[in-house]
């Protein structure tokens, strides 16, 4: 994770804020470099802005990062003193025919590939374990008493591999399909943007080898698609639901539900022809970020918005919200604004806890009027939500399990409340009132349940909810409890799942030897290192500002990284074939991997590169016995 942030200021991450496009490497050029305080692109003889426009600029020198640190700077001297080309040096000329002719070059889709696998191979033999702890231990206590009647249906094989779900929701035209193609920079087949509401079915932007729609039906009965749960919603939701794929870096490692613009008024509602709120709450148990948004110029929370907000409770650490178009105020309304918006969430948001938000302005073309007085704010509040998105995939497979025990906890919950309504009814007489009454009293009963099973208050679904989802079954067909099924889910909570979670690989899956350092010798003792720290090379040498990364990333892409690193494995041959003795190539990657985890990284592969470099100039003595802390980005 620290080398994520390191390469994240630096400018250099390859999932980043933008960039070029892939290499035939199948790598993603990196974004350093070519922009400026301002977030803007200095390619070319053009100035592409973060928010869309193109401006015209004839200097393309690149220029600082568009986080401004130490080591951006650090970073703009580097260009200067190396000279690179028109272009920044790292990144071809972005491609015009991806942009479909918009300048907007600023998606996390052109900017470098996420490159986390969903499930990594670490994780994969974890994984399968999961489905297999769930499908033999929670799934018949589901089925024993029903969950899918009162909550969501049995998991399959395919809910628990899918990749990781980013919900959009928000009022029409808060900028929700805007977003969408602000981070794949393409339009996805079916998209459509307006000041009038635009979107009127469910979207499920997923990525494809080319640009299709698949119709609700169909993908609701694929084994293909996580989706066969919305079948319970009818054809009046189903063909109000499409699958919208595209070739897209991102959606490799994600998939975003486009919702429709939720309008104010009654009429709207009822012609909807689906439970909108109950659909809302299907998506958002199954995403892993939730984005609510609003914008600067809309703050208000119509009913069905609200609706579809208390439809959240139990998912609250999922939502984020997004105050959009927020450069269309000055710094004095922008202020104003996220006070009132504050206070309008404070009405609806049932927590003591202070939800996140983000100001954003997610425009395809800046509009001529937008304030620039707060352009820094929202850069850096669009890098942090940026950022958010990029870890969905690295952190997906602990989610995955984090959600397997909620659900456990539930179904768990949900047995104890059936069997207790199944022991409270009469054997001969009076079964039909008895229920009425037990329903009346449900509040009653759940608190007697708590008290007899020691089980926590917040683990109790909503009353009112579970209340009316008990009048449409007869309390005579629920089964009674069984110990046996109980004892095998707490086994699962108390044993096998925390057994899983600690065989997960903590930061780095773990390497051989000859992985993290191919050059050490375990049978020979390290030779001691008794050369000059920094012999007769001028100080400015050991100052990572002087590494020359635009001929080292080249060789970095080709030796196919995985999640942006590679080990002593994948670049031992290239190493070697340096003519460098395996002495001299031990201390350089000792000296290189400087978090000791036994992967290189872009900027730790330069260095190590940069090394290699002074030892061809002056001898191995000239490598110091430490590397110097002015050689790490970000620790000087």
């Amino acid at each position: 994770m620290k080398k994520k942030t390191e390469s994240i200021r630096t400018g250099t991450f390859r999932s980043g804020l933008g960039s070029g496009p892939a290499t035939p490497t199948g790598g993603m050029v990196a974004a350093s470099g070519p922009w400026d305080d301002y977030g803007h692109s200095t390619k070319g003889d053009h100035h592409y802005s973060c928010y869309g426009e193109e401006e015209s600029k004839n200097d393309s020198s690149p220029s600082p990062s568009i986080i401004s640190t130490k080591s951006g700077r650090a970073s703009y001297q580097e260009h200067k003193k190396n000279k690179f080309s028109k272009n920044g040096g790292l990144s071809p000329e972005p491609s015009r025919k991806a942009n479909r002719g918009s300048t907007f070059r600023r998606g996390i889709g052109a900017g470098g590939s996420f490159s986390y696998l969903l499930i990594h191979d670490d994780y994969r033999p974890l994984m399968d374990e999961l489905k297999d702890t769930y499908r033999r231990k929670i799934r018949p206590l589901e089925t024993t008493y029903n969950f899918e009647g009162f909550h969501s249906a049995p998991l399959t094989d395919i809910d628990i591999e899918s990749k990781p779900i980013v919900l959009l929701l928000g009022q029409y035209s808060t900028g929700k399909t805007t977003f969408i193609r602000h981070l794949i920079d393409t339009e996805y087949p079916g998209s459509y943007v307006g000041v009038e509401p635009t979107t009127d079915r469910f979207v499920a932007v997923m990525n494809g080898t080319e640009p299709r729609v698949i119709p609700g039906n169909a993908a609701a009965v694929s084994n293909e698609f996580p989706f066969r749960g919305l079948n319970k919603f009818g054809q009046s939701f189903l063909t109000r639901f499409q699958v919208s794929q595209c070739p897209s870096p991102l959606l490799e490692n994600m998939t975003l539900i486009d919702t429709p613009g939720i309008l104010a008024g009654t009429k709207q509602r009822i012609d909807r022809g689906y439970d909108f709120t109950k659909t809302i709450e299907w998506f958002a148990e199954r995403a892993d970020l939730i984005l609510l948004f609003f914008d600067s110029h809309k703050l208000d929370i119509s009913d069905e918005f609200k609706s579809s907000i208390y439809a959240l409770k139990g998912q609250e650490e999922k939502v984020r919200v997004i105050l959009n178009k927020s450069d269309m105020v000055n710094q004095q309304q922008l202020m104003r604004v996220y006070g009132a918006l504050m206070w309008s969430l404070g009405k609806v948001i049932q927590t003591p806890e202070v939800m996140r938000v983000y100001l954003g302005s997610f425009w395809l073309h800046r509009p001529p009027n937008a304030f620039d007085d707060c352009r820094a704010l929202l850069d850096a509040e669009q890098a942090d939500l940026l950022r958010d998105l990029r870890d969905l995939p690295r952190n997906a497979a602990i989610r995955k399990v984090n959600e397997i025990v909620k659900r456990a906890r539930q179904a768990k919950v949900h047995a104890y409340i059936i069997g207790h309504l199944k022991k409270e009814m009469p054997a001969v007489f009076g079964k039909t009132s008895k229920q009425q009454e037990l329903i009346r009293d449900l509040d009653k009963e759940f608190l007697k349940i708590q008290q007899l099973y020691k089980i926590p208050e917040g683990d109790f679904p909503n009353v009112e909810k579970f209340r009316q989802s008990l009048r449409a079954y007869k309390f005579e067909s629920f089964c009674k409890i069984k110990e046996p099924i109980l004892a095998v889910v707490e086994e699962a909570l108390s044993v096998d799942l925390p057994k899983l979670m600690r065989r997960f690989p903590q930061g780095n899956p773990h390497l051989e030897q000859a992985q993290r350092n191919p050059f050490l010798i375990p049978e020979v003792s390290p030779v001691s290192w008794s050369g000059s720290s920094h012999g007769e090379i001028p100080p400015s040498y050991w100052h990572f500002s002087s590494v020359d990364k635009a001929k080292s990333t080249p060789v970095f892409r080709s030796l196919r990284p995985i999640e942006g690193r590679i080990n002593g494995s994948a670049a031992k041959p290239y190493l070697m074939s340096l003519g460098l003795s395996t002495d001299i190539l031990a201390k350089v990657w000792t000296l290189a991997d400087w978090d000791a985890n036994g992967y290189l990284d872009e900027n730790e592969f330069a260095v190590a590169m940069h090394l290699i470099r002074a030892v061809e100039s002056g001898g191995e003595a000239i490598l110091p016995e430490t590397l110097p802390r002015t050689m790490i980005p970000h620790a000087f």
